[in-house]
């Protein structure tokens, strides 16, 4: 087809003998490979502030979970930072948690996305305590004792 008008047509850009192309991973990409790496982390309830949670919660009643929550990330040429959120498991050494999904975070960028995680930080906003009326209605096992909660 000829150029008709007398615009600029853009330049096709041929990659060199040898070469093997670009590879682009997106940054949603890099965020989910954190996700799914903090959350295999023991001691990790989960991830996301509150109201992250909390539409966190709506989209696994849709099937629809977002693996990339509670996580943000800078992707660089060879390096990325990453920033978690977390909700750790009472009475996990919260410590040692955060120094687990960090050394998670690492090896993963490392081994999935061949980057380096030149920095890792994280926050822990809460703490998940399992209750016992979460399992069981402890009037009905207890006897009929009156209840704490309605």
């Amino acid at each position: 087809m000829a150029n008709v008008s007398n615009a600029q047509q853009p330049k096709v850009q041929v990659a060199p003998a040898g070469s093997t192309g670009q590879t682009i991973i997106e940054n949603g990409v890099v965020a989910k490979i954190a996700g799914i790496a903090a959350r295999e982390v023991s001691g990790v309830h989960a991830l996301g502030g509150g109201a992250a949670r909390a539409v966190g919660a709506i989209r696994d009643a849709l099937n629809s979970t977002d693996l990339a929550q509670g996580v943000s990330v800078e992707v660089g040429e060879t390096q990325v930072a990453v920033d978690v959120t977390i909700v750790a498991e009472y009475p996990a050494a919260l410590h040692k948690v955060a120094d687990d999904v960090r050394a998670a975070i690492s090896l993963a960028m490392a081994e999935y996305v061949g980057k380096q995680a030149v920095e890792v930080n994280v926050t822990i906003n809460d703490v998940h305590i399992p209750a016992d009326d979460e399992t069981t209605d402890d009037a009905a096992v207890d006897g009929g004792a009156e209840a704490r909660v309605l």
